[in-house]
């Protein structure tokens, strides 16, 4: 089957509308580095838009009616919005479903230290890395760090051109014979990928802080504090912390109001510093930070806000937690989604029917909205040139996903895949088919096996990415807004059910 390239097919107005799309998710992707992050920005988008909070109209009984939108954010890490449509739920939801968690490195609950004069956060990398990525490159630091007093401190530092930036350290490569001779696996250990966050002492009017040369009036509040903690550890441990760790501490306390028992109850992510870019002579593709899976998750909610009437209700739903396997309180399987849903059946019907419930979700059509792996000529042992995804030839179905015997695969049905074809096919939207990587060559997941599990037809369809997992991605922007395209096409025309 021959595949066509997407931009061969754009005339002059299509080019600049897909230019102009990639210019709003770069945004997106610059102001989106975490989960958090990307449901504030989501969140202002869809308000803007008319969205009102489920929550709110739960607690006022208002009943629900045909182009009435509606989204429920869950622990600011995962959201599902609604517009509702003009047929009964009963006959199903047209939903796009993505994740908004990114591979990455996140700091520990006890991680402040110091090693001969350099004070660190020790971390914990998330999700599928190759850990040697992660040295020597500028990296910032993001999250919220929640205190005993209810208030929640914000952290964004390391984006902003007069910011600090931060850095893991590698071995130079004239000592390096012995870690050259590591796998690829061990060359940096998991343990060893430790940030680099100060130098300087803590000091005093030019001297280091001491129990004979103190004034603590003319001390900063932050400084007040790191001299109080290094009694309390004097005291207890019978010697003094660190002098740069203590002006990290002092630090943390002046711009932020953080104490270091504080890092108990943060989350606080390690991400790669800077924005997205244009990239290629002929600016055809965007390098950046995250696009798996958010180059699917912004298309799904900016279809949503932009399909016509709809006779199906419309549903996006954007999780975390994809990237560890789904699990927890805010991943896909959790019953986050599923409560939502029933909560739109109580306000559409006016009553919540336990039948029409589980009869919207059976005969639900989904595209699983996550990135496929893009050839890389480089490294082509590994792809089956047949089955696989193309940059700049449009969004990717996959079938199916999972490893070697498609084992954790959802396996889409050749019933579904046709009517989604025709969806496609009648809109003039481009698409191409793959698999990830050749059978036995490894392997890889979404969220689409766990809606499938409510007996709902399901298919992966994404973007395809090269140098997936690491701090900088590549996409091209024909398929980002043929995906798009693709999307709103499913939305409006998708009528497919197991009735």
């Amino acid at each position: 089957m021959n595949k066509k390239n997407v931009w061969t097919t754009y005339n002059r107005t299509q080019l600049k509308e897909c230019d102009k799309f990639a210019e709003k998710y770069k945004k997106f992707l610059d102001n989106s580095k975490t989960e958090r992050e990307a449901i504030d920005t989501i969140v202002n988008e869809i308000e803007a838009e008319g969205y009102r909070e489920l929550n709110k109209l739960v607690k006022e009984n208002t009943k629900l009616k045909k182009g009435d939108k509606v989204y429920s954010v869950w622990m600011n890490k995962s959201i599902v919005m609604f517009k509702i449509g003009s047929e009964p739920l009963e006959k199903g939801l047209n939903i796009l479903g993505a994740h908004i968690d990114s591979p990455r490195l996140d700091v520990k609950q006890n991680p402040l230290y110091e090693d001969n004069g350099l004070a660190y956060l020790d971390t914990h990398y998330y999700g599928g890395i190759k850990k040697y990525q992660f040295v020597t490159i500028p990296l910032a630091l993001h999250g919220v760090v929640a205190k005993k007093d209810g208030t929640t401190v914000i952290l964004n530092v390391g984006e902003d051109e007069d910011d600090p930036v931060f850095f893991i350290s590698d071995i130079l490569v004239h000592l390096a014979s012995e870690q050259m001779g590591k796998k690829a696996s061990n060359v940096i250990e998991g343990e060893a990928l430790d940030l680099v966050i100060g130098n300087r002492p803590f000091v005093i009017e030019g001297k280091e802080k001491s129990e004979d040369k103190k004034d603590d009036s003319k001390l900063t509040e932050g400084e007040q504090y790191a001299v109080k903690a290094e009694k309390e550890e004097k005291a207890e441990a019978g010697k003094l912390s660190g002098a740069v760790r203590r002006g990290v501490v002092a630090l943390l306390y002046d711009l932020y109001g953080i104490e270091e028992e504080d890092f108990i109850s943060a989350e606080l992510e390690i991400v790669p510093a800077g924005k997205s870019r244009d990239a290629g002579f002929d600016r055809s593709m965007v390098l950046g930070y995250g696009h798996d899976d958010r180059v699917c998750a912004y298309p799904s909610a900016v279809a949503l806000l932009e399909a016509g009437d709809l006779k199906r209700t419309g549903c996006c739903i954007l999780v975390d937690k994809e990237e560890i396997g789904s699990a927890g309180a805010t991943g896909m399987k959790s019953r986050f989604f599923e409560n939502a849903v029933a909560e739109i059946v109580a306000l559409v019907n006016g009553n919540y029917d336990e039948l029409v419930f589980r009869r919207c979700l059976a005969n639900s059509s989904m595209l699983s909205s996550d990135v496929s792996a893009a050839f890389d000529p480089c490294y082509a042992s590994v792809f089956e040139k047949k089955n696989t995804a193309y940059l700049g030839f449009g969004p990717v179905f996959n079938k199916y996903t999972g490893s070697r015997g498609k084992y954790a695969s959802n396996d889409a049905n050749a019933e579904y895949i046709a009517a989604v074809r025709k969806v496609y096919d009648d809109a003039g939207v481009l698409f191409q088919t793959a698999e990830l990587g050749k059978v036995d060559a490894g392997g890889g997941g979404t969220i689409a096996y766990i809606l499938a599990e409510y007996g709902m037809n399901v298919i992966d369809s994404g973007v395809a990415v090269l140098n997936m997992h690491s701090p900088c991605e590549v996409i091209s922007k024909a398929d980002l807004y043929e995906s798009l395209r693709g999307y709103i096409a499913f939305l409006e025309n998708m009528d497919f059910c197991n009735e």
